[in-house]
């Protein structure tokens, strides 16, 4: 039986191990061929990509200007890089800039772009924000009409969506003007300076910025001293209008305040002349009777104390004026005609100077 069995498992054939080392060895052949051909393409397309990044489409080629505006997706800026010659392949730019993770980030606004500029500092350009800016003077002593022509010329939106804003108790609220009764509008507070926004800016960036500035400008210091005066920092926006309307003249400033300040201690009309012109439709360059005689809030001919809100915009040095006037007995002032005033403390003076300097000497009928 022993012999039988030995017999049997002699005669078993042996396992083909030759068939099996050649089936492994084929895998790996194949591994190696897919491994190589993997490694040959992520090559290529590396260099592929390194080319891009490296090389400028242009390196003799001028600086032009290249618009993203709101709501642009990227393959529409990649087309308009590449149409524009300041990339060779949109597709690769694509590619980059998902890499970088990039895609939301790229900001709004006009650049100033090269072709001899890599991909690679076109996106980050375009990533910075460093947008072309826009000068936007406005002058002291505007108010809010003029201004917003002043936005329509500048092409942030039209004058009538200005003055929407700038009368929007809603907008107004979320400004955080403490002194601001519902229905007045942001006249004295958009704050004259020259400013620099980029293309497509909008109306309600510009007067959230102009309200910025005038807070910023308003000091604290500033709101103490209006307490102290028993005025609000309304009311002191309020007169600072008149005085900067009143006077071109710097040095004349705090006598113009003093002045006010006389008159409404003595309670006395104001009888400003800018305050019968605001906001009327039949001024034509000259104020006549019917301008004095007309009632409205504004008319301090008309109205004792303050008018109703500011005429306009003051600057820092009508608001300090304001705020810090010329010590004077001064109750009245008279245009010379050149610029400057003739101030007097009586009415009989003050007569005298307006015969002097409007009725050219003559006696008045």
């Amino acid at each position: 039986m022993t012999e039988k069995n030995t017999q049997s498992a002699e005669n078993h054939p042996p396992e083909k191990k030759g068939k099996k080392t050649k089936k492994v060895s084929v895998l790996a052949v194949v591994f190696a061929v897919t491994l190589l051909a993997t490694l040959t393409a992520v090559a290529a397309g590396l260099a592929w990509m390194n080319v891009f990044l490296t090389t400028p489409p242009n390196p003799s080629g001028k600086s032009q200007t290249f618009v993203v505006t709101p709501g642009q997706s990227l393959n529409t800026i990649s087309q308009g890089l590449k149409r524009d010659g300041l990339i060779t392949d949109a597709l690769r730019f694509k590619i980059l800039t998902l890499y970088k993770k990039a895609a939301t980030r790229i900001k709004t606004g006009e650049y100033t772009l090269s072709p001899a500029m890599t991909p690679d500092r076109i996106l980050a350009a375009l990533l910075s924000g460093r947008v072309k800016l826009y000068r936007f003077t406005v002058p002291e002593g505007l108010n809010m009409f003029e201004i917003s022509v002043l936005a329509e010329t500048a092409g942030f939106c039209t004058s009538k969506d200005f003055l929407t804003l700038c009368r929007d108790n809603t907008f107004i609220s979320e400004l955080n003007l403490p002194d601001l009764r519902l229905g007045q509008t942001l006249e004295g507070y958009l704050y004259p300076d020259t400013y620099y926004f980029p293309k497509n800016t909008d109306c309600r960036t510009v007067i959230e910025k102009m309200v910025q500035t005038f807070e910023t400008v308003f000091t604290e210091d500033w709101k103490n001293r209006a307490t102290q005066m028993g005025f609000s920092v309304h009311d002191i926006v309020t007169l600072a209008s008149i005085v900067e309307k009143e006077t071109g003249k710097a040095e004349e400033r705090p006598l113009i305040a003093s002045v006010f300040h006389n008159r409404l201690k003595r309670k006395m009309r104001l009888e400003s002349d800018p305050t019968v012109i605001y906001n009327v439709d039949d001024y034509h360059g000259r104020i006549r009777y019917k301008h004095l005689r007309r009632k409205t809030p504004y008319n301090t001919y008309q109205i004792h104390g303050l008018p109703l809100g500011p005429i306009a915009n003051p600057g820092a040095l009508a608001l300090e004026a304001v705020l810090y006037p010329a010590k004077s007995d001064y109750l009245f002032f008279v245009s010379k005609n050149d610029t400057t005033h003739q101030f007097s403390t009586n009415l009989r003076d003050h007569n005298k100077a307006v015969r002097k300097y409007q009725l050219g000497g003559k006696s008045k009928k």
